[in-house]
């Protein structure tokens, strides 16, 4: 469970840290792509093996990490993107309910993860927390073409997670998940510089001390977020089994979300509506069912 503490502590600093970049009106794509090179950095310090360049793709888990990596900067495009085009709030709900698909994935792949009543009242309720968690009630005016891009998210945010459960369920264990993040983060970071080179954006904003500082903080976070989610998946329990895959996300995502809505009254000082702290009761409730199960 220590695992899964420090991925949701982790994943939250992630939302203080966008949280401030937003307040300062701070270039994010630049920092993004220091993010991912500061995460490569520290999966290669972990690594107590020496890692073989010219042989690493014959590994089995190496296209699941390629694949992963291109898909965070997408996602962080589509993200950018859907905000201003169909809303901040419509754009966080599509996020935060793509947990579902990982679930669903983990229920499916994982022959010890069972669905039983108890767990799918949890896993419902989780889903219906994470929701009212997250609504704004606000004037919502797009045009209807552009629902794509939520739509978008939500598939792509929930194949990210489905992609991390099926390399670990597979592939990855504690020996390996050093080397695995530092492909993924590598290739993202590869990828957010090609972005840039294609944009044809200048990288001198990239050495500028703002930008390497915050960059660095995000990438010790982000790290922290996947490295930890990975550790939880694969950590054995007294009984000699993980924890199932659908109890990780649900309770994950559910603890980033109330640890955020915390940092958010104390730190920001945000108003939530009542509908907000009704999800946030059942986030709670969701946690205790799913933890029990």
């Amino acid at each position: 469970m220590i695992f899964l503490v420090l991925s949701i502590i982790s994943s939250a600093a992630i939302y203080v840290i966008f949280k401030y970049l937003d307040r300062f009106k701070i270039n994010t794509f630049n920092i993004i792509i220091i993010n991912y090179i500061t995460a490569a950095v520290l999966g290669i310090l972990l690594t107590k093996t020496q890692i073989d360049v010219f042989s690493i793709y014959k590994n089995a888990w190496f296209p699941f990490s390629i694949i992963i990596g291109i898909l965070f900067i997408i996602m962080f495009v589509i993200i950018a993107k859907s905000s201003q085009i169909v809303g901040i709030a419509i754009t966080t709900i599509s996020n935060k309910m793509s947990v579902i698909i990982p679930i669903i994935v983990s229920l499916i792949i994982d022959p010890n993860d069972i669905l039983t009543g108890f767990k799918a009242t949890g896993i419902i309720l989780a889903v219906l927390a994470v929701f009212l968690s997250v609504y704004r009630k606000r004037k919502v005016e797009f045009d209807p073409r552009n629902i794509y891009l939520p739509i978008i998210l939500f598939l792509g945010m929930g194949l990210v997670d489905s992609f991390v459960k099926y390399a670990q369920q597979f592939y990855v264990a504690d020996d390996i998940l050093p080397v695995f993040t530092v492909v993924l983060f590598a290739m993202a970071a590869l990828a957010g510089l090609t972005t840039k080179f294609i944009r044809k954006t200048s990288f001198k904003e990239l050495y500028k001390p703002k930008t390497m500082a915050w960059g660095l903080a995000l990438g010790i976070s982000n790290y922290g977020s996947l490295y930890f989610l990975i550790k939880a998946l694969n950590y054995k329990q007294d009984t000699g089994f993980t924890m199932d895959g659908s109890i990780v996300f649900g309770i994950n995502n559910l603890g980033v979300i109330a640890l955020s809505v915390i940092i958010g009254l104390l730190v920001f000082k945000e108003k939530f509506l009542k509908i907000n702290w009704v999800g946030i009761i059942l986030s709670f409730i969701a946690i205790y069912i799913l933890s029990k199960t």
